[in-house]
């Protein structure tokens, strides 16, 4: 029998003013990666996915493009509408070429989606046109009027909605087409309309809306809470040599020398390779990236340490922090700081209030201080599943 074409449309158009802070909420930080890159990670490696299309805002490409570098099975964004109902309908009308048989619709402000949530809502759209994830109240519920509690509502056969919602793809885009401009609350008020039976799946508690920064603080400790953390060190040294410039944390400093070694002699990346791979218990650079290998000759080394990131990835984990230490004369480091920060946070898929780097001098003692090399070391925090 044929697998469904699965397909999951993730609605993260919305402004998030109502949140705070310089970037909209579903670009913000949470445990070192933008709040949408959670979700969208654990939808691309989930088996029972065929692609994944993301309603945006389109003044935040820019901001998307970055929070979602390196995934799988993703389709370009689509731009998202007025409302929730609007994007969600863009979207809809933007996954009809894909030929889908199901579709599951998610907020990007529910980060924490697991698998087993997702795996349910597609085995339960075997025997069901139409499923809501969603978690039963238990909480007493009172209903009230001017602040005055009136009486206790039977909450037996109560439920808190959540995302994702899962339909036969041909008949919710029917039904968002027939109801196009009328506001319903989500898409399973939308099918019910349209008089679609919508069952429940059980969700978790996990699986909460970040809408507050009390949210996102408590996603932060749940996340923190499963992981344990592992550090681990790194250093290198290159020789100095005549030459036109020198690279160090991903930045090209012109100058009147360069660093002699197989590849582009990065010495701070290939300290914190060292690192990232030291807290994973990987070996070290050279064992995957041999010197005797003529492919790596001149090779980048951000390559490096994105592939050291990318086994901390495999192995379910995030990075947390790094910090570079760069032991040198000359260059001055001071100017091009910053671009560092940056350029080591673009490689591994952090935010820079995660990465440290740092210069110093040996006080024109040993190699270094006669200008005869350039050292770095580095550390780095990793989180892995406990």
């Amino acid at each position: 029998m044929t697998s469904p074409r699965v397909f999951v449309l993730i609605v993260a158009a919305g402004s998030g003013q109502r949140f705070g802070g310089d970037l909209p909420k579903q670009y913000q930080a949470l445990a070192g990666k933008p709040l949408l890159r959670h979700c969208l990670e654990t939808f691309s490696v989930h088996p029972g996915i065929t692609g994944i299309l993301v309603a945006i805002n389109p003044d935040h490409r820019a901001l998307y493009d970055r929070a979602t570098a390196g995934l799988a099975h993703l389709l370009p964004p689509i731009a998202g509408g007025k409302s929730r109902q609007d994007s969600v309908l863009n979207g809809l009308e933007r996954l009809a070429a894909e030929k889908p048989d199901l579709v599951l619709i998610h907020d990007a402000a529910r980060p924490l989606i697991d698998a087993e949530t997702i795996s349910r809502s597609i085995a339960a759209l075997s025997q069901h046109r139409a499923v809501l994830v969603a978690v039963p109240v238990v909480d007493t519920i009172k209903r009230g009027k001017n602040g005055r509690v009136g009486d206790t509502v039977d909450r037996r056969d109560l439920w808190r909605a959540q995302t994702p919602q899962a339909f036969h793809f041909a008949d919710i885009l029917a039904a968002h087409r027939r109801f196009a401009g009328r506001e319903l609350t989500d898409d399973a008020a939308l099918a019910e309309a349209a008089g679609i039976p919508v069952m429940f799946v059980l969700g978790s508690e996990r699986n909460f809306k970040v809408t507050t920064q009390e949210d996102m603080e408590r996603a932060e400790r749940i996340m923190s809470g499963q992981m344990e953390f592992r550090t681990g060190n790194g250093f290198d040294v290159h020789k100095l040599i005549k030459g036109d410039g020198v690279t160090m944390c991903g930045v090209r400093i012109p100058c009147e020398f360069a660093l002699e070694g197989h590849s582009d002699a990065d010495v701070g990346l290939h300290a914190l390779t060292d690192a990232v791979l030291g807290a994973i218990g990987a070996k070290d650079i050279g064992a995957h990236f041999p010197p005797s290998d003529p492919q790596w000759r001149g090779a980048a080394s951000w390559k490096f340490l994105d592939h050291a990131a990318n086994l901390v990835k495999e192995r379910g984990g995030r990075i947390a922090h790094c910090d570079v230490t760069i032991i040198c004369e000359k260059p001055k480091v001071g100017p091009h700081r910053d671009a560092m920060v940056a350029r080591v946070a673009e490689i591994l898929g952090i935010s820079a209030d995660r990465v440290s780097v740092k210069a110093t001098t040996t006080e024109k003692l040993g190699f270094t201080g006669r200008g005869e090399g350039i050292a770095a070391q580095a550390t780095a925090t990793v989180a892995l599943p406990g």
